[in-house]
């Protein structure tokens, strides 16, 4: 059967079409997850390794520590702490989730595709044409804020939170769900403020946005990035520097995306005018 044009379609029909498109992501986070479940070691691998010293981001700190004559914690040969499992199921439950966020991760360009496909019908040709790299750029920002968030905040929390001593009688056996919390939390969380550009790219598109907005409120912006970077790091201050400083610059790309924006429906609406006119 024919699909139905845009314009013939029924509330009815946009959820129909919305419910497969739902499926058909859901379906691929599940065929991920699943490779993911199957490649146990692979994934284990990823993420236990933000628990052991030979880490990328401990040597840099390390070295940069040494070389400004900072705390050297990141120099230790180990982490304070060990992790345990306080339930039955407790591996096969890890094994379960880890595989599902992990297959979150790998399939979010294919979900961004479906969501697209739902979206762009109704978009005029110009703007479609305009948004041909939506995917692939927030396919890209996501894998960098995931990678961010894996590489810089995980690390520093993890070193901040097992190093901080409330007593010495009290020794750190963590939780192998609250591990992987931190490790999880901290990538996802990291991969999603990154799509700052694109959610004010459409903001922008359909009139809530504008850069001299963006602009008035810059400060309360910072006042704002601040403030998720102390939620999302440990309370150390250059740890809340290190998150808020590519937050902020994002947030200064996405000021100068709205502008762009804006210029392009302005210089649309004239050439629109002149036609109008040289019809009339």
């Amino acid at each position: 059967m024919a699909k139905k044009n845009v314009d013939e379609m029924s509330f009815l029909d946009h959820l129909e079409e919305l419910r497969w498109h739902l499926v058909r992501s859901v379906v691929s986070v599940l065929v991920a997850a699943t490779l993911a479940f199957i490649f146990k070691d692979f994934v284990v691998g990823i993420i236990m390794a933000p628990k052991h010293m030979d880490f990328p981001t401990y040597v840099a700190l390390c070295e940069m520590s040494k070389f400004l004559g900072m705390d050297m914690s990141f120099c230790a040969s180990e982490l304070p702490f060990v992790i345990e499992v306080r339930s039955v199921g407790g591996q096969f439950s890890a094994h379960i989730w880890t595989s599902i966020y992990a297959g979150l991760v790998i399939a979010f360009p294919y979900v961004l595709y479906q969501l697209w496909s739902f979206i762009s019908p109704g978009l005029q040709t110009n703007e479609r044409r305009n948004s041909r790299g939506f995917i692939i750029i927030a396919s890209l920002l996501f894998f960098l804020g995931v990678a961010f968030g894996y590489y810089v905040i995980t690390p520093l929390s993890l070193n901040f939170l097992t190093n901080y001593t409330f007593a010495e009688e009290v020794s750190n056996a963590f939780d192998l769900s609250s591990y992987n919390s931190i490790v999880r939390s901290s990538s996802l969380a990291a991969g999603f403020v990154f799509e700052l550009p694109i959610l004010i790219y459409f903001l922008t598109k359909i009139g809530l946005v504008t850069p001299q907005f963006l602009r008035q409120y810059r400060k309360y912006a910072l006042v704002i990035v601040l403030i998720l970077s102390a939620v999302i790091t440990p309370p150390d201050i250059a740890s809340q520097v290190i998150v808020a400083i590519p937050i902020l610059l994002l947030y200064q790309i996405s000021i100068y995306i709205s502008a762009l924006v804006i210029r392009k429906q302005k210089r649309r609406a004239a050439k629109e005018n002149k036609k109008s006119k040289v019809k009339s």
